[in-house]
């Protein structure tokens, strides 16, 4: 059974930095592209980042080009997400997805950035 949890998310204040990671299980993580979508407030969730199996490439919404990393351990199953530079429109749920046959998604975590 595919489970994604993920944890990190928080309060920060504008220009602050968060770390999100995703803890993953049910699956042999290290064959599946990952990413991380994000839900704001009245809005749909939108693709935040991508990368592949090994890592190697990584996709980014222009929004949070050069201000949020995404990568992956796959020694420990586990995504990250460093989002450097937090404006108030990072404000969102945060959630971990993959697609093993069907798409599995994390419960979320919430970002809120607030000054």
């Amino acid at each position: 059974q595919v489970q994604l949890v993920e944890s990190g998310g928080g309060l920060a204040q504008p220009g602050a930095s968060l770390r999100l990671s995703c803890a993953a299980s049910g699956f042999t993580f290290k064959d599946y592209p990952m990413n991380w979508y994000r839900r704001a407030p009245g809005n749909e969730r939108e693709l935040v980042a991508g990368i592949s199996s090994s890592g190697t490439f990584t996709n980014y919404a222009d929004s949070v080009k050069g201000r949020f990393t995404i990568s992956r351990d796959n020694t420990k199953s586990t995504l990250f997400l460093q989002m450097n530079n937090l404006n108030p429109d990072d404000t969102a749920v945060y959630y971990c997805h993959t697609l093993v046959g069907s798409h599995y998604w994390g419960q979320g975590t919430q970002v809120t950035v607030t000054s």
